[in-house]
């Protein structure tokens, strides 16, 4: 019912283009009759066809055609005698009706093309700027949800329909309507599959409130699902792109760490058996100095491991989110004290200068983990400078922070390399030369931020520096004051 009436109501609109046409006509005619003394029959053939091409351009060829007969009889009725009939008695005026109807068809089939040439020109413009539109839309987006929601979008612009719903499926299926209101009873009016090369990736439905849906309206409506489509697929692709990469990645995350914890387990852990072994085979007697050896050795690589162990763990907490410093206020000359004194055994073959001032005010840090940095880069030092070089460690204030730097004789490190040392696992000197897991210095930097500070390295004249700068500042408190030496006599 609705359909017929849609057809009635387009009907009647193109018989009221006719109407008009014949309107126009009928009222140039009335003007060229009252002025028929003082025009020439030629000239009123020629001032026709302005009308006509008028009626042509507005109302389209048909109107045109018609108004072209129309106009070829008023003429041969008022304007050429014997006036009031359609007989004609000279040749000239016959040949005159002949040529103006020639040119009058002629001109309402020109100005019609060009009207249509026009029409679809626009058309085409519109549909290019509408798929520009919707392709510009779908750049970069990876969410199906995403992708789903500005297609019904784009849809509803474009058709104005009732009612749009755009369903994908996949993984998991999803669907997205326009606009919050009811489902329409009846069937859609347009159903477009979004359709690649991959197969079905869902479909477009419509409901239009006029059924009729133009062919031009449908091949842009199965135009933007095809666009659908690849937006789809560029996202599938792109996430499948991502688990890859992460896969890849975790997986020579996995093989490097397998790698070096098995090469620095395995150090240790021969020379804590060796000397175990040792002591349990009464092959070193209780009284030989050599005892003494033994069990520090069994110390310092049960230290070690004990380090190894630790910086794993930390890099897990790291990474997790879950390494929250437990601050306390705190004399940063002790935590490096305390270090220096639990690493005297593996230092004894290198020199140690402390700068620390004692004005340095208390600093809000937590002291293993503090003790865990200074331990670390002391560590990576020792590892690095030549045997009986200088690592020293300053500290001072610089406004509301402490500056400290631990720096040693070691070789320069290319510029290119300084802000990747502080990587997982990355060193630029192969495994077998030097002994680590890659991981003091990525735990540093993971520690120095949760406290609210910044590291980096720095090649300094004589060496390699490593600087880190910490808040003095703790929840808005400043620190407390240094207590004051009395003597008492």
């Amino acid at each position: 019912m609705k359909s017929a009436v849609m057809r009635i109501s387009s009907l009647i609109s193109r018989s009221g283009q006719y109407l008009l046409a014949i309107v126009l006509i009928a009222s140039i005619t009335a003007i060229f009759f009252g002025l028929q003394d003082m025009l020439d029959t030629t000239l009123i053939a020629l001032l026709y066809l302005i009308p006509l091409g008028l009626i042509t351009a507005y109302w389209g060829l048909g109107p045109g055609i018609t108004g072209a007969l129309i106009t070829f009889l008023t003429l041969n009725y008022f304007f050429i005698p014997p006036y009031y009939t359609l007989a004609v008695h000279r040749p000239t005026d016959v040949v005159i009706l002949v040529i103006f109807l020639v040119v009058a068809v002629v001109i309402s089939q020109l100005v019609g093309r060009m009207q249509a040439s026009l029409i679809a020109a626009t058309a085409r413009e519109r549909e290019a700027t509408q798929l520009y539109e919707l392709s510009i839309a779908l750049t970069g987006l990876h969410s199906e949800y995403a992708i789903a929601q500005i297609l019904a979008k784009q849809v509803q612009e474009v058709s104005q329909g009732e009612y749009v719903e755009v369903n994908i499926t996949g993984t998991e299926s999803l669907s997205f309507h326009l606009p919050e209101i009811k489902l329409p009873a009846r069937a859609p009016e347009l159903i477009a599959p979004i359709q690649a090369a991959r197969g079905v990736h869902g479909e477009i439905l419509l409901w239009k409130s006029t059924p009729v849906i133009a062919s031009g309206e449908k091949r842009l409506l199965e135009t933007f699902a095809s666009q659908g489509a690849l937006a789809l697929e560029r996202a599938r692709l792109s996430q499948a792109e991502s688990r890859a990469r992460v896969l890849e990645e975790s997986d020579h995350l996995k093989s490097i760490l397998l790698s070096s914890v098995s090469h620095e387990l395995r150090t240790p852990l021969s020379t804590i058996k060796a000397a175990a072994s040792s002591l349990r085979g009464n092959e070193v007697s209780w009284n030989s100095p050599a005892r003494v050896e033994l069990v520090a050795a069994i110390d310092d690589e049960a230290d070690h491991l004990n380090m190894l162990v630790g910086n794993l763990l930390d890099m897990s907490r790291i990474e997790s989110g879950a390494l929250k410093p437990k601050r306390e206020w705190n004399i940063l000359s002790e935590i490096v004290g305390s270090v220096l004194a639990r690493m005297r055994h593996s230092a004894d073959e290198h020199k140690l200068e402390i700068d620390i001032p004692e004005t340095l005010p208390f600093v809000p840090v937590d002291y293993v983990q503090m003790e865990q940095v200074f331990t670390n880069l002391v560590s990576n030092s020792l590892k690095y400078a030549p045997s009986n070089t200088l690592i020293r460690i300053r500290a001072n204030m610089e406004g509301d922070t402490v500056h400290v730097q631990v720096s040693n004789q070691g070789p320069h490190v290319p510029p290119e390399h300084l802000e990747r040392i502080f990587d997982k696992f990355y060193r630029i000197t192969a495994a077998d030369r030097v002994t680590g897991t890659g991981l003091g210095l990525s735990i540093c930097k993971g520690i120095i931020e949760a406290h609210g500070g910044r590291i980096w390295a720095e090649n300094i004249p004589d060496g390699l520096a490593f600087n880190f700068i910490l808040p003095l500042t703790w929840d808005g408190a400043h620190p407390p004051q240094l207590p004051m030496d009395t003597e008492i006599e």
